[in-house]
């Protein structure tokens, strides 16, 4: 039995190289990344990360060092669910969700990719192997990206260009936000939009939960007709009626989740109807283990899976079930610190076959960036 031998957990200030903008957080010019480095007693090595959007990185990080790291070592290292489940006990208190869901994440990250290592294999194909309720495969299924484009406040103009350039690169699938100061700037803009990609192109919207109950049912109205996947986030992430009132009344499918951080929160939005694609973060749900979870109630309620963010390490996720959705393709510039960035060709994503879930940072380059520390 191998056993965790070292946590390390640190913190980066990542500068945005556009500063980008929605509905809730306003003008984001870097986001925070919190890794954990973890070691086993054979000397293998995995490498967990999660990420805030400006915010909070710091605590993530304390909680790491002070709460987690020390009462790790010397735990087993393989069975990961088990002890997924003794984390979460131990910071229930101050977590179920939030900050300590964040953490979590980060070390499940880091155990899956260092089981995956120790077997050979890269990652979608180890979930495959080893979760008992997924389904072996000898090649990864298609996994197609979406370009998540935050841009509530570029001029139209701007918004096209940006958009033309994402189809050049690769893209077959775009996301723009919504959640303008009026209802008839989203609909003109979002109009311009489905006139440059026709009616082939998918086109899904974000409002970043802007709107009360009854002004998403409004909008999802006004939106209807334009051929959208779905709306996303229209309104507080813990609201389960109004989200369910939302998909009833305004005629759209309706994806949430990036703002949920527990199964149970995704149980709740699932049960009550609320929602057409469920959207687990794997670096704010708790890691792994609970996506895992969230992804198989999802499927036993007829529902497909899709992502939000950190998508190398969300392509391997997708690849390993059978039920997956678009993979949304928004990295906050962290792909100027991986040896390699997920390669999209031909509107299909590439999922890697380097062992584990093959993301290499450039640890001498976020050190550059010096680490983010909170002022004595």
């Amino acid at each position: 039995m191998t056993r965790i031998e070292s946590v390390r957990a640190d913190c980066f200030r990542i500068p945005l190289p556009t500063a980008v903008a929605d509905s809730t957080h306003g003008t984001m010019d870097a986001f925070q990344l919190i890794t954990v480095r973890l070691t086993d007693s054979d000397g293998g090595t995995g490498v967990g990360y999660t990420f805030t959007v400006g915010h909070g990185g710091t605590a993530v990080r304390s909680l790491l060092r002070d709460d987690l790291s020390e009462w790790l070592a010397g735990e087993s290292c393989d069975e990961i669910a088990e002890l997924w489940q003794r984390m979460w006990w131990r910071l229930h208190w101050v977590g179920r969700g939030g900050v300590a869901s964040f953490a979590m994440a980060a070390v499940d990250i880091a155990l899956w990719d260092l089981q995956a290592r120790r077997a050979g294999r890269p990652l979608w194909r180890h979930l495959r192997e080893t979760v008992d309720w997924l389904t072996p495969a000898d090649s990864p299924p298609t996994v197609t990206p979406y370009a998540g484009g935050i841009d509530l406040d570029d001029p139209i103009d701007v918004l096209l260009e940006r958009t033309q350039g994402r189809l050049e690169s690769g893209f077959r699938a775009i996301k723009m936000k919504v959640g303008r100061p009026q209802l008839a700037e989203d609909v003109e803009r979002v109009t311009a939009m489905r006139e440059l990609l026709g009616s082939d192109i998918p086109l899904m919207v974000d409002a970043n939960m802007r709107w009360s109950v009854d002004e998403a049912i409004t909008a999802a109205r006004a939106l209807d007709g334009l051929d959208l996947v779905w709306l996303e986030e229209p309104t507080a992430p813990e609201d389960w009626d109004g989200h369910a009132r939302i998909a009833d009344e305004g005629g759209l499918p309706i994806a949430a989740g990036e703002n949920l951080h527990s199964v149970a929160e995704f149980r709740e939005l699932i049960t009550r109807g609320g929602i057409a694609y469920p959207e687990p973060d794997v670096a704010t749900v708790g890691g792994i283990t609970p996506w895992l979870e969230v992804a198989r109630i999802s499927a036993e309620n007829g529902l497909p899976t899709t992502t939000h963010g950190v998508h190398d390490l969300h392509v391997h996720l997708l690849a390993a079930i059978d039920h997956a959705s678009f993979l949304e393709v928004h990295g906050f510039g962290l792909e100027q610190f991986i040896a390699a960035p997920l390669a999209i060709g031909d509107g299909q994503a590439v999922v890697p076959d380097r062992p584990g879930h093959g993301v290499e940072l450039a640890w001498d380059k976020l050190a550059s960036l010096g680490q983010k520390t909170t002022p004595e």
